[in-house]
């Protein structure tokens, strides 16, 4: 009921004057006054009476729309994409006057209106309608259903993450007039590159070109990607740029600024609060603004007659969402690639193993610099075996060999020197001891692992391993090694005592540092830039990095090092960065010739041999011994579908990621790997299994995170 149904029927002062002006009211009027949220006796709206709603619940088992009747009093403000709120939970008994009654009133979006309900029974009706601001268009309706089908998640999970929630004071305040398009801009530094003005032109031109994009180090990408969306505005279409964090979605906001002036895009960063994010979004969704650039929930902004979607660093971690059904940007925008048929951009100083199968496949074309421009773009790289630390007993007291001290010491006579050091806490990783080749499983290629510091066993499908050997050298012996970071900034500051450290970190991260000696000590994606590039850069404790009990050890090690490197000047002005491992190591190579896409074509190759993801599709499963037993046995799998495990995963104490076992107790985890062509598939049977375990009301759910970003 409504608040005024509810109020007493005590008039007080003024009483009969009250009473007689509503008993006046009540006689003149046609039919009774409807209760606004049961509309008991209203008539219905005459066109299209039936509103098709989607309600704001994220389970499987309702994954699906309802009907509601429309009465005749919303017929106005009720049409599709406002959001609503209705009556759901109520059965079929409670039925009065030909509507259903009851339930508890829930949130929701109004998708369809139609003539008729496919349901035979009583339908409830509308409650009201919050806003009669349309969010919800059709293609974000489409895109955000083809999300939930391929992670195998409910669509209204989707939307809470596409759509975000209701200002009132934002939705009130008109949008700017659109302007109109900017002329097509110069290649400027895109000269560089081989395709570049090729790309541009064909932007400006209203095509559609796909592009792996391996950007030179340096300064200059984020003025290219303003670049790229301005050719793409001159077209008359509109572009989207995703970026990792707010720091980086301030870079480029900044060069679209100056290259384009205020109010030709909107940026979407948690950063800008509710109010003025919402209002962001409210003007590219009524199309004011033909251009956005954002963190990862914007890879759903609702950019009207979409021209270009460009994603920034894809291998970052924050590119993959850490809420159900936890998709990943790159994926998101592939699909609004393909599905609006607009240019597609993957872009960042190394290539992911998936950037490389876009090349592969033919979905999409290189775009890089010859190497000439690579030599002058690049600083120089050496290398330093950590081993060398324990020999070099003239830099012992700052855990600095020789060359790493004397790069650092020249360095601060020219400006700035980044120092990255890994972050604490990385598992040890089995290795060969002679030739360091990573120990895995005969049967699946997984990881091996001692628990118990005596018996192996695979991560991934749990077998044991007795008489483990290597393949590459034939040796048995095995090492774990851990190189921590402590006191980094203190050894450091010790060993340059008029030097000014500064430290970047997750606690304070800073956005930039002066053109000036100092020592930046950072952790991996808080690097600050400096003006005019740093003068040199140390990547210590190479190991830590590199030797993580994960497939993507490798390829994150390099992206983390390129991205520091690529802050470095370059080798014709001095830039020149030390990297403290192992020299043989493929990453370490990999950094030492700049070639981030070799390394990734390896990695391919070699994964497309064992049957690794991206090659393969893989999903997993996770949830208490019992629940995941039942689970398995349950679900429909396609015949080709490949059961790895299950392995027990414990939490000794707060939960690492969403999915991990809660503190103090031991779960199992299961991994599905398909061949390609049948993700799908596989998608499709989880979401069933789970939408049925649902709607028989199990206490005990699995969690299914279909593509996992680590799998050990």
């Amino acid at each position: 009921m409504s608040s005024d149904d509810e109020r007493s029927e005590d008039p007080g002062d003024g009483a009969p004057e009250q009473l007689a002006l509503i008993r006046e009211t009540v006689r003149k009027a046609k039919v009774p006054r409807a209760k606004p949220r049961t509309w008991r006796g209203a008539a219905l709206a005459k066109e299209l009476p039936v509103a098709r709603v989607l309600v704001n619940k994220g389970v499987l088992h309702l994954d699906q729309y309802f009907d509601y009747a429309v009465p005749e009093e919303l017929d106005a403000e009720a049409q599709p994409g406002v959001r609503v709120r209705v009556r759901f939970g109520a059965g079929g008994r409670q039925v009065r006057g030909g509507r259903r009654e009851g339930g508890g009133l829930i949130d929701g979006f109004l998708v369809e209106r139609r003539a008729e309900s496919d349901y035979p029974g009583a339908l409830a009706a509308l409650a009201y309608v919050v806003s009669p601001e349309p969010v919800l268009g059709p293609e974000l309706l489409a895109l955000s259903r083809a999300v939930a089908d391929r992670y195998a998640g409910s669509l209204a999970d989707v939307l809470q993450l596409a759509v975000p929630p209701r200002n009132g004071r934002a939705e009130s305040r008109p949008s700017p007039e659109p302007l109109p398009p900017p002329p097509a801009p110069s290649a400027g530094s895109w000269e560089r590159y081989a395709q570049g003005p090729a790309f541009l032109r064909a932007l400006a031109e209203g095509g559609a070109p796909r592009a792996v994009w391996t950007a030179l180090p340096g300064p200059h990408w984020p003025e290219e990607l303003a670049r790229a969306t301005a050719a793409t505005l001159a077209s008359g279409r509109g572009a989207l740029v995703v970026v990792p964090d707010g720091r980086t979605a301030g870079r480029v906001d900044a060069a679209l600024t100056a290259l384009l002036g205020p109010g030709r895009h909107a940026l979407l960063t948690a950063d800008s609060g509710p109010e003025k994010r919402y209002r962001e979004w409210l003007a590219v969704r009524r199309g004011s603004v033909r251009a956005v650039v954002g963190t990862r929930a914007a890879m759903f902004a609702p950019v009207a007659d979409l021209g270009l979607v460009a994603v920034w660093d894809d291998g970052d971690a924050s590119h993959s969402d850490d809420n159900a059904p936890f998709p990943h940007v790159r994926e998101v925008l592939e699909l609004r690639a393909a599905h609006g048929r607009c240019a597609f951009l993957l872009g960042g100083t190394n290539c992911t193993v998936e950037a490389a199968q876009l090349v592969e496949s033919g979905w999409a074309l290189p775009l890089r610099a010859d190497r000439e421009q690579l030599r002058i773009a690049a600083p120089l790289v050496r290398t330093v075996d950590d081993g060398e630390l324990a020999r070099d007993g003239a830099a012992r007291a700052a855990r600095l060999p020789s060359l790493a001290w004397q790069t650092v010491r020249d360095g601060l006579r020219r400006g700035p020197v980044l120092v990255q050091v890994p972050r604490r806490g990385y598992a040890p990783r089995l290795a060969c001891e002679r030739c360091r080749e990573p120990a895995r499983c005969r049967h699946c290629a997984g990881p091996l692992q001692a628990p118990d510091q005596r018996d192996l066993d695979c991560a991934w499908c749990g077998r044991p391993e007795t008489a483990w050997h290597c393949a590459a050298c034939g040796s048995n012996r095995l090492r774990a090694r851990i190189v921590g970071a402590r006191r980094t900034a203190e050894e450091l500051g010790r060993a340059f005592p008029a030097v000014p450290v500064r430290t970047s970190g997750r606690d304070h991260i800073l956005d930039s540092v002066p053109d000036a000696p100092a020592l930046v000590v950072s952790t991996p994606g808080a690097e600050p830039v400096a003006e005019g590039g740093y003068a040199a850069a140390l990547l210590l404790d190479g190991w830590a990095m590199v030797g993580r009990p994960d497939l993507r050890a490798g390829e994150e090690a390099l992206r983390r090092w390129t991205a520091a490197a690529a802050l470095v000047r370059g080798q014709p002005e001095g830039g020149t960065v030390v990297v403290v491992a192992e020299p043989t190591l493929r990453p370490v190579q990999a950094l030492v010739r700049w070639d981030p896409v070799g390394h990734a074509r390896r990695e391919l190759a070699e994964r497309a041999e064992l049957g690794f993801p991206p090659v393969s599709r893989m999903a997993s499963v996770t949830g208490t011994p019992e629940a995941l037993a039942t689970f398995l046995a349950a679900a429909a799998l396609p015949p080709e579908a490949e059961v790895l495990g299950p392995v027990p995963v414990t939490g000794p104490g707060r939960p690492r990621r969403p999915g991990d076992a809660p503190p103090g107790e031991t779960w199992q985890r299961a991994l599905l790997r398909v061949p390609p062509g049948s993700g799908a598939a596989l998608a499709a049977a989880l979401k069933a299994a789970q939408a049925a375990r649902m709607s028989r009301g199990n206490a005990e759910q699995v969690r299914i995170r279909v593509d996992p970003p680590d799998i050990g």
